[in-house]
């Protein structure tokens, strides 16, 4: 997702939970999308995790989330900055159908950081659906 000189400054960037807790390294990507982008954050519906994770990453937040859900703050963000582009880089189907509600492009997190350079984790898988997985891998071996 790297922008040449002439779009530096003119992206509002906002990550969804799941979309920065598949990045390997979130600040590195947060420190280069803040080369490129006049706004960088977290929306999402969880603000006490999201607040969890900034401290924890030292993360850029440019939006005053008050305790609001991420509907509320997409549609506030999208009509209070100036930018020409509002892009929401997400995981799932969810996030994509909240951003294109408030006019946001969204991005599929794998996508901005084939794009961006930025190493993507493996998911996690835990509980049943980890235990099935490795009964099953265990069949091929």
């Amino acid at each position: 997702m790297s922008a040449s000189d002439d779009e530096t400054g003119r992206v509002t960037l906002a990550f969804s939970l799941a979309a920065v807790e598949r990045l390997e390294n979130p600040t590195a990507a947060f420190e280069d999308a803040q080369t490129w982008s006049r706004a960088v954050g977290l929306i999402d519906d969880d603000t006490d995790r999201i607040e969890r994770l900034v401290e924890q990453h030292d993360l850029r937040q440019d939006f005053d989330l008050q305790g609001r859900d991420r509907w509320l703050t997409l549609d506030e963000v999208r009509e209070t900055t100036s930018t020409p582009r509002h892009v929401y880089v997400g995981a799932s189907d969810d996030d994509m159908r909240v951003s294109t509600m408030f006019d946001w492009e969204y991005v599929r997190v794998t996508e901005a950081a084939e794009k961006a350079d930025w190493a993507v984790a493996e998911p996690s898988e835990s509980g049943v659906l980890a235990r099935l997985l490795s009964a099953v891998r265990s069949l091929f071996r």
